[in-house]
């Protein structure tokens, strides 16, 4: 069974994948994704006039956090030493976009990591603006949470 899954020891238990012997290099992952908001809403992010505070700032903060502590939310994900993150927002017509990069040098890549940033990052948006988005019936009838992918990955030996 080992052979088959790289998460899975031969009597089918979990375990850590081994990267031991890996060599050390520069690694970088981008991953992006959105949060489709009301026009309203939108518009109060960006007049910085929603109740909770400033929602970018917040969720960029929720996003760095999340990077560091990846390995603690994943299982089996190593821990890695992040040398460097970087948070960016588009606020368009109907949707908040969050861009987070990460890098670090290591014997593991940091695609989870920048996942991890990108997915708690538009969890806080959502909880900061979810006042804003209730419809009449106490319901999120077009809140959604969507397109998260990893955009780029990059390794230099």
């Amino acid at each position: 069974m080992s052979e088959d899954f790289t998460h899975v020891d031969e009597d089918g238990d979990a375990q850590m994948v081994d990267v031991g012997d890996k060599a050390e290099s520069q690694r970088r992952a981008v991953a992006r994704g959105q949060i489709r908001l009301t026009e309203s809403t939108l518009a109060a992010i960006d007049a910085d006039e929603v109740e909770k505070g400033d929602v970018l700032a917040t969720a960029r903060i929720g996003a760095i956090q999340a990077v560091k502590h990846t390995w603690e939310t994943v299982p089996m994900c190593h821990q890695i030493p992040i040398t460097n993150v970087e948070v960016e927002f588009n606020v368009d017509d109907d949707a908040v976009e969050i861009t987070v990069a990460v890098e670090t040098v290591g014997k593991t890549g940091c695609e989870m990591e920048a996942l991890e940033g990108v997915t708690t990052g538009l969890n806080v948006v959502w909880d900061m603006v979810k006042a804003n988005e209730k419809d009449d019936n106490g319901e999120y009838a077009t809140t959604a949470i969507q397109n998260v992918r990893v955009v780029e990955k990059t390794v230099d030996r």
